[in-house]
């Protein structure tokens, strides 16, 4: 159980103002909630390798939920719970788990939670049930019912309010034509707000070449067809619902120590970040805020890994409208742009997954700017050029939280804009051009 009261993970969470939160994962699914009529001991998880997921089924205590919800509002957070979808649910003949959901124990926490004020962002219902599932699936057409059930819980519970939290659903892997049906069927009446979708696009975490992987820039682009496809299945049928990458860590099970939370591991998560949004992602969920080996905070001591400044140089530079970006040269170097994020001009993010080489990047861009042409730049490495340190430098400096658990300034350099942008081998640089206006930015 997490301490909630530590002063480096409160600080983490604030630095983003706001950071979505996802409460969520496998053993949802085996989780009850101590609100309403629950009736028997409110007891936690416990290991069981014979039963679903390997745990028996825990309880959520109301006083460990108002901690929770405390932490969130102290932070800033935007809560996302996610909801126990196997509920009544019984074994058929297809291997499948059927029955509609039984929804009485979901619907006293959100009304529970309603009730005290609690600012829930949006309710998930279920994990990796879709399609072919991990180790438990729902058939499309009663995985829809349900989640048209959960619509009108949520609108019923909530229906003095002006903001509603947002219905999300299936939290599984993509499948085309599982995806496609489950859309179709949610779209009339409108029951689904946000679609997410899980992807570990290096394998298992116990592969011994996950390195070799996550500098391929052959393997980043396969996950392309994914972002491409689901775009393609919601703007034919004219849903509403917004895609969201509703979990990705890298390498499943757990990642890889000195991998999935080293400096390396930045380069497939900002890759993701870049392409998931120029293919209209919404939102993109880390796996995880802490908990295994991918977590941005250290598991131990809540200490931020390499990547959770990758992803709060992006949050604080890199807007909501995403511009259109071609490198000409070596495949080796990723480029992401996008209008920068409350402030004027373009802010860019640019990988060089080259091992030895060095590279310039001259920034071409269309533009109406006039005037001193100064840019800002936040240069990325491993500390002593190990990719497996778990200390980042920027521009040269380490990033280290202070004695009082303070997450550190992330302050650029400011360089000569004419002049072309030097990437060292496997660095990763932002930039931020304030000159550069162009109409989509206005």
């Amino acid at each position: 159980m997490q301490d909630l009261s530590n002063n480096i993970l409160l600080n983490a969470v604030k630095a983003f103002s706001p950071l979505k939160l996802r409460v969520g994962g496998s053993l949802d699914d085996r989780l009850q909630y101590e609100t309403g009529d629950f009736g028997r001991k409110c007891l936690p998880f416990v290991r069981n390798d014979s039963a679903l997921f390997g745990y028996n089924e825990g309880c959520l205590s109301r006083s460990r939920w108002d901690q929770v919800n405390k932490f969130f509002k102290k932070s800033g957070a935007l809560a996302i719970f996610g909801l126990n979808a196997l509920n009544g649910r019984v074994p058929l003949q297809d291997g499948s788990l059927g029955g509609p959901w039984n929804h009485t124990n979901a619907a006293s926490l959100i009304r529970y939670s309603a009730n005290k004020g609690y600012n829930i962002f949006g309710w998930e219902l279920g994990n990796e049930l879709s399609g072919k599932g991990i180790r438990a699936r729902i058939d499309v057409d009663q995985y829809a019912a349900d989640t048209k059930s959960l619509k009108k819980i949520v609108d019923q519970i909530y229906k003095d309010n002006t903001l509603k939290p947002l219905i999300i659903a299936p939290g599984g892997n993509f499948e085309v034509e599982w995806y496609t049906q489950f859309i179709k069927l949610t779209k009339t009446p409108a029951s689904l707000d946000v679609i997410t979708h899980h992807m570990y696009i290096l394998g298992p975490g116990v592969d011994d070449h996950l390195v070799d992987k996550i500098l391929d820039p052959s393997r980043l682009d396969d996950v392309a067809s994914v972002f491409s496809k689901l775009r393609v299945i919601l703007r034919n049928s004219g849903s509403s619902s917004k895609a969201w990458v509703g979990e990705a860590g890298g390498a499943y099970n757990s990642g890889r120590n000195f991998v999935t939370n080293a400096f390396v591991s930045s380069f497939w998560y900002l890759d993701q970040l870049g392409m998931s949004a120029s293919y209209d992602t919404k939102s993109f969920c880390r796996q995880s805020l802490i908990g295994g080996n991918y977590g941005l905070l250290n598991t131990i001591n809540f200490k931020p890994n390499p990547d959770y400044y990758s992803a709060l140089l992006w949050h604080r530079l890199m807007g909501t409208k995403v511009l259109s970006t071609n490198f000409i040269g070596t495949k080796k170097i990723r480029a992401y742009a996008h209008c920068a994020r409350d402030s004027n001009g373009v802010a860019l993010v640019l990988l060089n997954l080259d091992l030895k080489k060095t590279t310039h990047v001259q920034v071409n861009i269309k533009e109406a700017g006039h005037g001193k042409k100064t840019r800002e730049e936040y240069h990325l490495t491993a500390k002593d050029e190990n990719l497996h340190s778990q200390t980042v430098l920027l521009n040269g400096r380490a990033l280290n939280v202070n004695s009082k658990g303070n997450i550190p300034a992330l302050k650029p350099v400011e360089v000569d804009g004419l002049r072309p942008i030097k990437l060292a081998p496997v660095s990763i640089v932002f930039a931020h051009l304030p000159y550069v206006h162009v109409p989509a930015c206005i």
